[in-house]
């Protein structure tokens, strides 16, 4: 690491020595910003590199959401790469790897079609998975049908040698993307993941060098995402179902806020599901659970150590239940007289991927993503200019569509 800031360093400066000591430019930074990223490679990122011993889990494009979600489930990962076993004419296989699905869609996606077809009459002492079990239509969909829905994250692989700034800017310019495989060659095995919180705890590690600094010390009300996003948000008296569709529809943190005040109280985020699984009662009294009682035992178990076990050191990356998630049902906030810095800081520490901007009163009155934030180091002017491989001819065409000119056709 000291190493890859070191060449950093060395780029920027010749970057000063070229401006001749005048007072930077919003140009000026933005390249000095984009140098220095520019000599980090992605190997540097926490955790991004996993051991041999714990390999990237797989699902294949036949697999059925059950058992998709189960493999998830007892390997304790977030999400699973997709692979489909295509050879060519020369008897090598051809981009294997062609997405990639998080734990959170297909459970989120489950629920949502389970209460189009379950009413409250049914067995509430039923698990989540007993519940799949019991509608077939549901738990034997196949994961290549699901690409049509656009649940399939896109695969765009990079090497441990690509820099920071090239996973930046994938994550800035792809909205679907919130995991980066990592990869050694073309069709190899994934040897780990580049997440958004990870690339956040590697960008605060350079606090203190200036022309991060020049960013990152700015108040957060000096950013438009800050007046431009609308925080999402539930009232605590509503039902934890309520809680959950909205959190299908959006894919971002929901604020739990008191009807009355308008303050907010807690939030659910979507690395939330996996306690749907843990506790059958959550799952069952889902549609009668307020959203307040849902996060409000979750503070008072945050009373405990936070250390972490000898275990929780040795999880990858994906780990559904992570280092950061013993404090999930916390709100992660900021004020808007707050620095980008100290949004930063709050999202490495909690693995939130989002912050709620409150007022003095508590009340929410905008949002900071993790996203936001690796865009604001993501000069616009820049172009990925990354393709994604196979992932819509391969996947959506079994799943009997197919892409043209950016809008999804039906092959029947």
């Amino acid at each position: 690491m000291e190493m890859a800031i070191g060449g950093g360093e060395a780029a920027a400066a010749g970057l000063v020595g070229k401006a001749g000591g005048a007072t930077a430019s919003g140009e000026y930074w933005s390249e000095a910003l984009k140098s220095f990223l520019d000599h980090i490679p992605v190997s540097s990122v926490s955790g991004a590199v996993q051991s041999s011993s714990s390999p990237a889990s797989e699902l294949n494009l036949d697999d059925c959401v059950l058992d998709a979600i189960g493999s998830m489930y007892r390997s304790n990962v977030g999400g699973s790469v997709i692979v489909d076993e295509v050879h060519s004419s020369l008897g090598k296989f051809v981009d294997r790897d062609i997405g990639f699905v998080d734990f959170p869609s297909l459970v989120l996606w489950a629920i949502e079609e389970l209460d189009r077809v379950s009413t409250e009459r049914e067995d509430k002492s039923s698990d989540f998975l007993s519940s799949l079990k019991c509608h077939p239509q549901i738990a034997e969909t196949k994961i290549a049908w699901l690409a049509k829905l656009f649940l399939l994250e896109p695969f765009f692989p990079v090497r441990s040698h690509d820099t920071l700034f090239h996973a930046m800017l994938l994550f800035s310019k792809h909205q679907r993307l919130n995991v980066i495989p990592l990869v050694e060659s073309v069709n190899s095995s994934v040897d780990g993941f580049v997440t958004q919180n990870a690339v956040i705890e590697l960008l605060l590690q350079s606090s203190g060098l200036e022309w991060l600094d020049k960013i990152a010390d700015k108040q957060l009300s000096e950013f438009r995402f800050v007046n431009a996003s609308k925080p999402v948000s539930v009232y605590s008296d509503q039902t934890v179902a309520d809680a959950f569709h909205v959190l299908s529809k959006e894919k971002t943190g929901v604020a739990v806020v008191d009807r009355k005040t308008r303050c907010l109280i807690g939030m659910i985020q979507c690395s939330d599901v996996y306690l749907l699984l843990d506790d059958s009662s959550l799952f069952s009294n889902r549609r009668t659970l307020s959203a307040e009682e849902f996060v409000q035992p979750k503070k008072k178990d945050d009373k405990g150590s936070t250390e972490p076990s000898s275990a929780s050191e040795n999880q990858s990356i994906l780990s559904l239940r992570s280092r950061a998630q013993q404090r999930t049902g916390m709100s992660v906030t900021n004020r808007k007289s707050d620095t980008l810095k100290q949004a930063m800081e709050n999202l490495a520490a909690s693995g939130s991927s989002c912050s709620f901007i409150v007022d003095e009163h508590g009340q929410v009155e905008g949002v900071v993503t993790t996203r936001d934030v690796i865009s604001v180091f993501s000069p616009p002017c820049m172009d990925s200019r990354i393709d994604g491989g196979t992932f819509f001819s391969a996947a959506l065409e079994q799943a009997g569509c197919r892409v043209e000119n950016g809008q999804m056709i039906s092959n029947s």
